[in-house]
């Protein structure tokens, strides 16, 4: 079955139909995020030699913008979901990848720092952190408009690198580390429905082994993959890249080096 007659069975027989109450409930997709699931669409960009689809942007940006026309909550949770299935593709561990190929593993970005003193346009909060000891890392941090809060089952997580260099590290954090914490009432500013809140780690613990990437080198996945796929995918709340974007230009450059952001921000 190819990708676009799948779509076309999950809009018509699924998303289209339960639209109307994500929008006026503010209810998760759960159903729809379901049916994109088992039609393989969850999958649509991992490699297909570990059961995936094995297509690319061009195609993902196709599916989001179908989907977000009958249902912005779930074009958004989708846009989240393929941007942060980038990361994982590049960086994950197997059996995550094949749990996203079954259909059966949502993932999310958990990236921009939420503002402490809830007021918007100011400055962003202490920034995440990473502490290890031995082969387990403790991270700190208040992750804001993370879309799918609560619902997906892993996020894609920014901290400081845990040697106090500059940069990024990139973690795989699972939704069921012990410290993870989501509010009741959703507070981000996606779609209603999307479930777009702050995250809070105080602290979440995950295993050395969840680091995506090397440690410190989680810029250079931000810029080649995240936002290039944030800014190409055309969901509702498209403005969620630039609090992505504002997050790596406040790191400090390790060695010295430029971001050069101005080239790659939405």
């Amino acid at each position: 079955m190819s990708y676009r007659t799948a779509l076309s069975h999950a809009m018509s027989s699924v998303i289209e139909s339960g639209a109307e109450r994500v929008r006026t409930h503010g209810v998760f997709p759960r159903a729809s995020v379901a049916a994109l699931g088992h039609s393989g669409l969850l999958a649509l960009t991992v490699s297909a030699e570990l059961g995936g689809q094995g297509l690319g942007l061009a195609e993902a940006a196709e599916v989001v913008a179908e989907v977000s026309r009958a249902c912005p909550a779930t074009g958004a949770v989708l846009r989240s979901h393929y941007a942060a299935v980038a990361v994982i593709e590049a960086h994950g561990i197997h059996w995550v990848r094949r749990k996203i190929a079954t259909g059966h593993h949502l993932s999310t970005l958990a990236l921009a720092e939420a503002v402490e003193s809830g007021e918007r346009g100011a400055p962003p909060g202490p920034p995440s952190t990473a502490t290890r000891t031995g082969d387990v890392v403790a991270l700190r941090a208040r992750k804001h408009n993370v879309v799918g809060a609560g619902e997906a089952d892993s996020y894609v997580w920014s901290s400081r690198p845990a040697d106090g260099r500059g940069g990024l590290t990139l973690w795989l954090v699972p939704a069921d580390a012990p410290g993870l914490f989501v509010p009741a009432r959703p507070d981000g500013e996606g779609p209603r429905g999307s479930a777009s809140s702050t995250v809070r780690a105080d602290p979440v613990l995950v295993p050395a082994g969840a680091m995506l990437g090397p440690s410190g080198g989680g810029i250079g996945t931000v810029l080649g993959a995240v936002l290039p796929w944030l800014a190409a995918l055309p969901a509702p709340g498209a403005a969620a890249a630039r609090p992505v974007a504002a997050e790596v230009r406040a790191q400090p450059p390790a060695h010295g080096a430029s971001w050069g952001l101005e080239r790659h921000a939405p």
